[in-house]
């Protein structure tokens, strides 16, 4: 099976940066996603919303690496909030309460403007 690469790319909305994520999420990705949030910071968003739509994979590492930026997020007092996670990760995000501590929408919209849907 070939890895998928991870790749992450910022975008700014008027109500926050978004990280557009693409790929799996594992050791592998520390880098590009630090390196991402970085520059997601720069600007001094009030929220960062993580865009996983493109994500095929997130192993445990990879959860370790959000429960990561969401630290990060919190000793900043930034909002972080993720949208476009499959079913199963949804579950996955309320099973490690990480849905908790941080917003889980379906959608960019919803995350922007709208309502936490778990």
């Amino acid at each position: 099976m070939a890895v998928k690469h991870f790749e992450a790319e910022v975008r700014r909305e008027p109500k926050g940066a978004v990280l557009d994520l693409r790929g799996e999420i594992n050791g592998f990705a520390q880098g590009t996603l630090d390196a991402a949030y970085a520059e997601a910071e720069k600007e001094n968003p009030g929220a960062i919303l993580l865009n996983f739509e493109g994500v095929d994979y997130i192993n445990s590492t990879g959860i370790a690496l959000i429960v990561g930026l969401l630290a990060r997020a919190r000793a900043t007092k930034r909002d972080l909030s993720a949208y476009g996670l499959s079913e199963h990760y949804v579950e996955i995000f309320n099973i490690t309460r990480l849905s908790d501590f941080m917003g889980v929408f379906p959608d960019e919209e919803s995350a922007l403007y709208g309502t936490v849907v778990k």
